[in-house]
């Protein structure tokens, strides 16, 4: 969430930055600036009659207890203290409606964000590898996959409906085999290795930004206990608990920065999607991920945003995959990020780049909804963290990657060398089974 006092007295720097996102974004701006000017108007006139009651207050003090004039003076001040009480209210109320509507505001992009209109205005910043070279008509992974045996879409919509997908045989082992890789992979970085909950609160989800924005894209459990005062959702990454551990703390800058990995499963209506990716595991309602979150200041969240979307190209260089890291513009920049990188990777068999990880740097966007804090070390100072974090991997769309990269005019796939000693194997090859 953006700053109330820096919004309100920076009210068209602050719009001119959303409109670079899209016009919506700025949008609410238009019903802050009204209540911002009653804000300004109501501590005009509060603070002028604070000023007025303590001058009254001294000149009472001279006057003989019990004299009339004291009693009236008395009077007065009480009614001057009862107005400005009111001005505070007032204050009070208007700051809360900014506030409300400040949650549904974006971030403001940084600066050296690209501007653009779409994803088509995104920036490449480097590439890593080259495309394979096939000798024959690249599959998909869904016919690849299927062929194998190892995916089964068909038996995943009996179970759950559309967008889920049943893993089996060497499907399943891969997916374990990739996240105890990344996990393996984060740890040796310096990351602590986190178990989260998958069930959170909806102030976790209003603190890294989710709620409201994404509402309608979030799973809501139904309340099992009516004197349950809050709401459960699944949760739709790792980002949601993991940053969260630390809302309402105020850590030590020599604890900075503190760096987290989580493997969770991530749930997501993926409300508005439909239509898009309808086959295959990129766009699911269940998937896998393997998560990076850091904690750090200011002064140094620039240098951690590099090094966390180094980590996650790491996981896509010992895989061998072939892969690009894009900037996104402004336009395309997720809502609570101020800069945002993409590592995409080539799909043979769609002939294009998919985004496999997105690396953002929140700054204190999401540190002031969850009240994550930090004391600094020189001056004593509470200040707002930064937050920043990254898929490192998404785990179903690395086997994809895997799966389109790797594919054989057999119809096999080699396995990347770092995966054997899970797989157990060096190709994925069909295997007949019972149906």
């Amino acid at each position: 969430m953006l700053e109330l006092r820096y919004v309100v007295e920076h009210l068209d720097e602050v719009k001119a930055g959303l409109l670079t996102r899209s016009p919506e974004a700025a949008a609410p701006l238009e019903a802050i600036g009204g209540l911002a000017q009653q804000r300004r108007e109501a501590i005009v006139q509060m603070e002028a009659m604070a000023q007025e009651r303590n001058l009254a207050n001294a000149e009472m003090a001279k006057l003989p207890k019990g004299s009339p004039e004291f009693q009236t003076r008395r009077e007065s001040l009480g009614k001057l203290s009862n107005r400005v009480k009111d001005l505070q209210k007032q204050v009070t109320e208007v700051e809360a409606r900014i506030q409300e509507i400040l949650l549904g505001v974006p971030n403001v992009p940084d600066p050296r964000v690209p501007i653009g209109q779409s994803s088509d205005d995104n920036v490449v910043v480097r590439t890593w590898g080259e495309k394979p070279k096939l000798d024959f008509q690249p599959k998909e992974h869904w016919d690849i996959g299927v062929a194998l045996g190892i995916l089964d879409f068909e038996r995943a919509s009996k179970l759950s409906g559309p967008r889920f997908t049943v893993l089996m045989g060497d499907g399943a082992r891969l997916s374990r085999a990739l996240i105890q890789f990344m996990l393996e992979l984060h740890t040796e970085h310096g990351y602590v290795e986190v178990a989260p909950p998958l069930l959170v609160k909806d102030t976790a989800m209003r603190g890294t930004g989710q709620l409201p924005k994404f509402a309608d894209d979030a799973f809501k459990t139904v309340k099992a206990d009516p004197d349950r005062t809050y709401d459960l959702y699944l949760i739709p990454t790792a980002e949601v608990p993991v940053t969260n551990l630390h809302a309402e703390e105020i850590l030590d800058e020599r604890s900075l920065p503190i760096a987290y990995a989580a493997y969770t499963p991530c749930f997501r209506s993926e409300a508005g999607s439909y239509g898009k990716d309808v086959r295959g595991l990129i766009r699911q309602h269940q998937f896998d991920k393997v998560e990076l979150v850091r904690f750090t200041t200011p002064e140094t969240s620039d240098d951690q945003h590099e090094k966390l979307t180094a980590h996650a190209e790491e996981v896509l260089k010992r895989l061998g995959l072939h892969y690009r890291a894009v900037e996104l513009c402004t336009a395309d920049v997720g809502p609570s990020s101020r800069r945002t990188f993409d590592l995409e990777v080539w799909l043979p068999g769609q002939n294009q780049y998919r985004e496999i990880s997105s690396c953002s740097n929140f700054g204190d966007y999401q540190a002031r909804r969850a009240q994550i804090r930090y004391r600094e070390e020189a001056t004593k100072k509470v200040k707002l963290a930064h937050t920043l974090n990254g898929s490192a991997l998404a785990v179903g769309r690395t086997i994809v990657a895997i799966l389109e990269q790797f594919q054989q005019k057999d119809g096999s796939v080699v396995v990347p060398e770092v995966l054997r000693p899970w797989m157990k194997t060096d190709v994925l090859r069909s295997r007949s089974r019972s149906d």
